[in-house]
């Protein structure tokens, strides 16, 4: 079985172009070189997953059909993962959003936007109906089994995903070697990739995201939460490797179940 994979969003958490900036990224022509805040959407005919709703959600939403949100996988409660939380109204019309966080995660987001889990919420409010997942431990959103797994953003937990085949990590620094069992034979990989340098204590730089696709050994990686710092798309995917490029936004591809 094959998903399809719309990359709603490929940029960091200022996104691209950076506010105040005139650098050749920032002030490109190629829409390629726009990135809004990091998000992801997998679908089949019967389902469809969104992965984070940050600030640029209902923009990034307006392009895309109107249909049932099955599911929303949560990441980590930042800002540019999370702030999108309120547009979820529209798509309330057909019940009751399923979001699916960790507890980190889930209690923040009860902090974040409390009264969307009020016992009476005012008219209007998001209706979500929040579920705490345990890494390792597999649920289903109807025929899609879904994996969540552990890494580290500096030294926050979070939560990366796994769909058959496919995998989505983003904001991860580091991984713990018992985590890499549940990225075997992995043919898709998403993964985070800053800049080239400087270094970052929180995510991985571009070096860093090649060395973990290979460890992986997946078949072809797609690089996001890339800030302007790395330049531009089109002269950095041809420096990379053919099986290793950036990601943009608004880019489709069919990934295997």
């Amino acid at each position: 079985m094959n998903m399809k994979l719309t990359f709603l969003g490929t940029g960091t958490s200022v996104g691209v172009p950076t506010i105040g900036c005139h650098c050749k990224v920032c002030t490109s022509l190629d829409p390629r070189d726009k990135r809004l805040r990091c998000s992801a959407m997998i679908e089949t005919e019967q389902t469809r997953i969104l992965i984070d709703a940050g600030p640029d959600f209902r923009k990034q939403m307006l392009s895309q059909s109107f249909r049932k949100i099955d599911a929303l996988l949560l990441t980590h409660i930042h800002y540019d993962h999370v702030g999108g939380i309120d547009d979820l109204r529209p798509f309330c019309q057909f019940g009751e959003v399923n979001v699916y966080a960790d507890e980190l995660t889930s209690k923040g987001l009860m902090r974040t936007v409390p009264y969307c889990f009020e016992e009476h919420r005012y008219p209007g409010a998001p209706a979500i109906r929040l579920h705490t997942l345990q890494h390792h431990v597999p649920f289903m959103v109807n025929e899609l089994e879904v994996m969540p797994i552990q890494v580290y953003h500096a030294k926050l937990p979070i939560t990366g995903y796994r769909f058959g085949k496919f995998a989505y990590i983003t904001d991860m620094k580091t991984i713990d070697d018992s985590e890499l069992d549940y990225l075997h034979n992995i043919d898709t990989l998403v993964v985070n990739a800053l800049r080239f340098t400087p270094d970052h204590h929180a995510h991985h730089t571009v070096d860093e995201a090649v060395a973990f696709a290979r460890k992986v050994g997946a078949r072809r990686t797609f690089l996001v939460h890339v800030c302007h710092d790395v330049g531009l798309h089109q002269q950095v995917n041809s420096q990379l490797p053919e099986d290793i490029q950036l990601a943009y936004d608004g880019q489709v591809v069919d990934v295997e179940y």
